[in-house]
């Protein structure tokens, strides 16, 4: 099942993606929750919003619609930093060499962009793009083993871990060259975990104006994403709706020979396979 937040004059509505088409939940006659209600209720409620896939109340065509991130401000957004080998490897060439450990920095929740809005580069003369699958809690966890880690994730979507590198290396934390406003683009939608039998075996990529600049599979990630939740859980809860984002493999524009950032008027495309894309064009807000 593919859940979404979407905008079509009335506010922001939760709706289902059924091919080419979304199902407004409340108007075909499942409860008129957010995002955040959906996953907290899921547990009892997955099966009866599945069935309002089959509804004709409330459905209408995405072009008419404009699809929002799908959610809208977690409690917590973690984001795993080296965490594919081919990453590491072109990241040792500029000095910043592998952790002993998982390494996590936090991506403030007001960087969070709808999937086809625009990026906007602030102050920063170095952006850059990482494709990323990103996890969704749905019920909390604490003291999860990777072996019960996967039980505890309501989905997936799609995350550009947009990067202003130049204030990134400000401090060890990194956390201010990550959450720049808009800087934080996910969807289109979630994929519910049911759908996603594998999060290790998914082939995801990222364009840059049609150019092919990142392309590998969620099996190359050192720290799978049942490694990455047993280790947070270890330290703090996580709650329903939180996000984690699982890193980024080779490819990224600081790496390259030359160095290769965005500029306004580039787009930017991430998908992955099984979940979709998002799409953004770097433009400054006027």
């Amino acid at each position: 099942m593919k859940l979404a937040r979407f905008e079509d004059g009335r506010g922001p509505r939760s709706g289902l993606i059924v091919g080419s088409e979304i199902v407004d939940i409340a108007a075909a006659g499942g409860p008129d929750w957010d995002m955040s209600r959906i996953i907290v209720e899921a547990a009892s409620n997955l099966d009866f919003l599945k069935s309002l896939e089959q509804s004709q109340h409330g459905r209408k065509p995405l072009t008419d619609v404009r699809l929002l991130a799908p959610i809208e401000k977690p409690g917590k957004y973690l984001a795993i930093g080296m965490n594919y080998r081919s990453h590491v490897e072109e990241s040792s060439q500029h000095g910043i060499s592998a952790a002993a450990q998982q390494m996590w920095f936090n991506k403030q929740t007001s960087c969070i962009a709808s999937p086809f809005d625009s990026i906007d580069p602030g102050v920063s003369k170095a952006l850059d793009y990482e494709v990323e699958l990103a996890v969704v809690i749905g019920k909390a966890a604490k003291g999860v083993s990777s072996a019960d880690a996967l039980r505890h994730v309501f989905g997936y979507t799609v995350a550009n871990d947009v990067s202003a590198r130049d204030w990134q290396m400000h401090s060890p934390t990194w956390t201010v060259g990550k959450s720049f406003d808009t800087h934080g683009p996910i969807g289109p939608w979630i994929v519910t975990a049911d759908e996603i039998p594998d999060p290790q075996a998914l082939d995801l990529r990222c364009l840059v104006n049609g150019e092919l600049r990142q392309s590998s599979n969620t099996s190359q990630m050192i720290y799978s994403v049942a490694d990455q939740i047993a280790y947070l859980s270890t330290a703090f809860t996580l709650d329903p709706g939180d996000l984690i984002a699982t890193g980024t493999p080779d490819g990224v524009g600081a790496a390259m020979k030359p160095m290769s950032f965005l500029k306004p008027g580039d787009v930017v495309r991430c998908e992955i396979d099984g979940v979709g894309f998002i799409e953004n064009r770097v433009q400054a807000r006027g």
